[in-house]
C-alpha cells in the first residue's frame, strides 16, 4: 500500500470534515503515529485534526486516554474493549467530534494462540456512539501498520460521511 492511498483518505476526510465543520482526534497504539502523520500530510488539516495521542504502553492509554486499568486487566491491551475506551478517551481529552483509536499487535512477534500477530482493533467515537472493528492482517510489522492506518482512516469515513452519523450541524459554534 502506498502513502499516496493513505494520503488520499485523509485528504477525502479533510473535505469531509471541513465541510461539516468536524474535528478529530486519534489514539494510537500499534500504529504509533502513522495517522496523524498521514493527516498532516493534508495542507490545511490544521483546520479539522486537532491532534493524537501515541499510547503505546499500557500506562500511557490509563493515563494519557483514560483506559480503565480493569479494562486492560480484563481484556488485554489489544481488544474491542481497549480500542473503545481509546476512541472515547482521544474524543474527550481533545474535544473533537470523533475520535479515532487503533490497538493492535503489529508483529513480528508479541502474538499468541488467542491474539495473533496481525490482530487490530479499530473503533471511532463520536456523539453518536462508538463503533469497533476487529481485523487480522498477514503482513509484515509495515504493512499490518499501514493497513491498521487504513482501516482506522476509513472507518472515520464511514462514520462522518454518513448524514445520520454526527449530524450536518456538530453542535460546534
Amino acid at each position: 500500500m502506498s502513502d499516496d492511498r493513505l494520503v488520499g483518505l485523509a485528504e477525502r476526510l479533510a473535505g469531509v470534515c471541513l465541510g461539516r465543520r468536524l474535528t478529530v482526534a486519534v489514539a494510537e497504539s500499534c500504529t504509533g503515529g502513522l495517522v496523524g502523520h498521514i493527516l498532516t500530510e493534508v495542507p490545511g488539516s490544521s483546520g479539522f485534526f486537532l491532534g493524537g495521542i501515541i499510547s503505546y504502553s499500557d500506562a500511557a492509554k490509563v493515563s494519557l486516554l483514560g483506559v480503565p486499568a480493569e479494562v486492560i486487566d480484563a481484556h488485554g491491551a489489544v481488544s474491542a474493549q481497549v480500542a473503545r475506551a481509546m476512541a472515547e478517551g482521544a474524543r474527550e481529552r481533545l474535544g473533537t467530534d470523533a475520535g479515532a483509536a487503533i490497538t493492535g499487535i503489529a508483529g513480528p512477534d508479541g502474538g499468541t494462540p488467542a491474539k495473533p500477530v496481525g490482530l487490530t482493533y479499530v473503533a471511532v467515537a463520536d456523539r453518536d456512539g462508538i463503533e469497533v472493528k476487529r481485523l487480522l492482517w498477514s503482513g509484515d510489522r509495515t504493512a499490518n501498520k499501514r493497513s491498521s492506518a487504513e482501516a482506522a482512516l476509513e472507518l472515520l469515513l464511514e462514520r462522518l460521511e454518513t448524514p445520520t452519523t454526527v449530524g450536518a450541524a456538530s453542535g460546534r459554534e
